[in-house]
């Protein structure tokens, strides 16, 4: 018997359509969905355990997996079977669970896992936008202590007019690709990249995304009554000490408040805080210690968290002594590496960024493989978070999470900016050396200088910013924080990164844990960041102002070139033989791709040597090189034969045709040699094909003058009657027929 089911459907407004539906798939899970649109499916579920793990956090397991199934495909490699997640699964699990993780309660422990799977793909519809919503629905629909609906959405804008879930086709002629995550109340999350806008028309797309995504989340709350919104499970919370807490607090407020007013630097400062929390917990008896031990530390958390606060909300005065508009002292440098394309430094206070450029051919681009999306990246980013950044000594278990997602947002920041039509492909790597907060904005700031080191010609320099907020709700006083440390990210109200060019943002990435942020303070953070961008495009512009003009000596110069795709065979030769004796006899790498327009063949040659370069440009004119009849072209005698020279076109190397004894002078030849010999250049004419021989022909001595008295030898005739003596030899005159059956016979009777 097939289940009841319960739908919500949301209008986009424009004849799409995304629906929600429950009940018929996955019921054991706690809570389960599928979201639809076009011939999208998104099947989500979630479980969370009902005892509590024996840890001070929410373990939380966002993940979100595409199905190769799902487009009709089979996944690539020599296993086929899904297996670890590809960087864009991760970084729509990113997208997700910086939405949901602060709206569960702080003091629940339970290991929790969100499951979202694409089980049906459309080609013009991009699942990603559509997760968030699954995943908020399927919350919904579970017991779990969790405080309000969210959704996710993107935002787009083609020709000045804002859109919602572009498709793939629609977000290539837009010039802005956001995706905001909220409640109906507030902003959350917003992350994605733009086309050097303005901060007000960053602020109308958050507007607008926002707006839909209250519709969305009327709909779950809809469906949740439907379907039977159940009653939220009851949890053991974390014990609480008031008394404690308060007392803790008189202990550690002014002194932490002295140590944040000193405005040391992260060691020393953390340092001091460890020593006032070892005093207060030495205060205590060992008993206390041990049965109190947990509660103490988070006191303190507490109280150290609110003396850092108030010390800026009050005085506007920062940890480091910074005013909240001050940006840390920045020094930079470029071409520090000498074997590398390219490179650069920059630091900013503690934090400190060591950038590469590494460019080559179309083969190295970065292939993506995705059920919901197949291509290559010709410009791609990679961080690098090593743990001695932050002077700590932990296993390194592979590319994690965060490093995926900063380097993202870093690689999003100048893509843009690396001209369409330049001939690399370019790969840069980010090393963190130092980490004081705003890693990822070293990044971009370190990518743009090692880029204009390398050559690459940036349309305009880029660079980015990390901005803060600290509020209080009851007095109404908040304080933006301009260039925030890693403490102040982590006692802050809003993780704001932005970056962008002199003329505009490039790309953002937003978290804010306070609810009902107003646009006018965010309006003001954007603002803020932007006076923050130019003051560190200013220092990137001092230590190099342009791109290099050209690559570095040691660094690989590419020359691209268009053949005919008839010659493409050619040059590739049988079995790849002469492709590869040409890269080997060059020291280049050569490239052939086909474009799927035109057909033709785009040739990419790659080295070191310009000599080389121009040896492979060289073979190529020769192989393309058709001569035109009646034009007279330089040769150069290759081969002697018996019956005429072998030469080559001068101008195309290579290229050979036999130019026959009889062409070689007026006069008679009996020996090639008596006129020409190996080596000898000179001049010859062009018939083309002659009809006789079906060849190519040349002639030297029809561009030579006639000698005085020279008589043409006349033309052979070639008809049967005028052979002279070979008529003689027809069938009826030859001996044999003398012997007719009549002797023959005569013999016999002979016998």
């Amino acid at each position: 018997m097939i289940p009841k089911t319960f739908k919500e459907v949301i209008d986009l407004g424009d004849g799409r359509e995304i629906s929600i539906e429950t009940g018929k798939l996955a019921k054991q899970a706690h809570g389960s969905v599928v979201v639809q649109s076009g011939n999208c499916m998104l099947l989500c579920t979630v479980v969370s355990n009902y005892k509590s793990a024996d840890v001070d956090f929410l373990p939380l397991t966002v993940d979100y997996r595409e199905k190769f199934a799902a487009a009709g495909r089979y996944p690539g490699g020599f296993f086929k079977r899904e297996a670890r997640p590809s960087d864009g699964e991760v970084l729509t699990m990113r997208l997700v669970d910086r939405v949901l993780r602060p709206l569960f309660p702080k003091d629940y422990h339970s290991e929790t896992q969100v499951m979202i799977q694409l089980m049906s793909h459309d080609a013009e519809v991009m699942p990603d936008a559509m997760a968030g919503l699954a995943a908020s629905a399927a919350i919904q629909l579970s017991d779990f202590p969790f405080e309000c609906p969210i959704s996710e959405v993107r935002v787009g804008r083609i020709n000045g007019e804002f859109i919602i879930n572009p498709s793939f086709s629609q977000l290539e002629e837009s010039d802005i690709d956001m995706v905001i995550g909220a409640s109906a109340d507030s902003v959350m999350m917003v992350e994605g990249e733009m086309k050097e806008i303005s901060e007000e028309e960053m602020t109308e797309a958050i507007k607008f995304a926002h707006e839909a995504i209250k519709v969305q989340c009327a709909a779950q709350v809809k469906l949740a009554e439907a379907f039977g919104k159940k009653e939220t499970r009851e949890y053991e919370p974390e014990t609480e000490d008031e008394d404690l807490a308060k007392k803790i607090h008189d202990m550690a407020y002014d002194k932490v408040y002295a140590v944040a007013k000193a405005g040391s630097s992260k060691h020393e400062r953390g340092a001091a805080f460890a020593e006032i929390k070892e005093e207060i917990v030495a205060s205590f008896s060992e008993e206390e210690q041990e049965e109190l031990g947990d509660l103490i530390s988070k006191y303190y958390s507490k109280a150290e968290k609110a003396a850092v606060r108030d010390l800026t909300l009050n005085e506007g005065l920062r940890l480091d002594g910074r005013k909240t508009t001050d940006i840390r002292p920045i020094w930079c440098e470029v071409d520090y590496l000498p074997s590398t394309h390219g490179s650069s430094i920059f630091t900013r206070g503690e934090t400190q960024a060591l950038a590469t450029v590494t460019l080559g051919t179309s083969r190295e681009a970065n292939q993506i493989d995705m059920p919901s999306f197949e291509g290559e990246e010709r410009f791609y980013l990679h961080y690098n978070f090593p743990p001695f950044s932050t002077g700590e000594a932990r296993p390194i278990r592979g590319t994690s999470r965060r490093e995926v997602g900063h380097g993202n947002l870093a690689q999003r920041a100048l893509k843009g900016m690396v001209p369409l039509d330049c001939p690399y492909t370019v790969r840069v790597v980010s090393e963190v050396l130092e980490s004081n907060g705003s890693s990822s904005m070293a990044t971009v700031c370190a990518g743009t200088m090692a880029l204009m080191d390398a050559g690459v010609q940036m349309k305009k320099p880029v660079s980015g910013i990390a901005m803060g907020l600290i509020t209080d709700t009851e007095t109404g006083k908040y304080a933006v924080l301009s260039d925030i440390l890693g403490d102040e990210d982590h006692l802050g109200d809003m993780d704001f990164k932005v970056t962008g060019t002199a003329d505009g943002i490039t790309a953002c990435q937003m978290d804010i844990k306070v609810k009902g942020l107003s646009y006018e303070i965010l309006v003001k953070a954007l603002k803020q960041a932007r006076d923050g961008r130019l003051h560190i495009l200013g220092k990137l512009t001092e230590t190099i102002a342009a791109p290099n003009a050209d690559v570095k000596p040691h660094a690989p110069k590419m020359v691209t070139t268009i053949i005919p795709n008839e010659f493409i065979g050619a040059l590739i030769g049988p079995g790849g033989k002469v492709i590869q004796e040409l890269q080997k006899e060059t020291n280049t790498t050569i490239v052939i791709n086909e474009d799927p327009v035109t057909e033709e063949g785009i040739v990419e040659i790659l080295g070191t040597d310009q000599a080389g370069i121009d040896k492979v440009l060289a073979t190529i004119d020769a192989l393309m090189f058709k001569p035109e009849v009646g034009n007279v072209y330089e040769v150069k005698v290759i081969k002697i034969l018996d019956f005429g020279a072998v030469v080559e076109y001068t101008q195309a190397p290579g290229n050979e045709v036999l130019l026959h004894v009889s062409e070689l002078a007026w006069e008679r030849t009996e020996n090639v040699t008596d006129v020409v010999n190996m080596g000898d250049v000179f001049e010859v004419k062009y018939f083309g094909i002659d009809p006789k021989t079906r060849k190519e022909k040349v002639s030297r001595k029809a561009i030579l003058p006639k000698p005085e008295g020279y008589v043409a030898r006349p033309p052979r005739d070639n008809s049967r009657d005028n052979r002279g003596g070979r008529d003689n030899r027809g069938r009826d005159n030859r001996g044999r027929d003398n012997r007719n059956r009549d002797n023959r016979n005569n013999d016999r009777k002979e016998d």
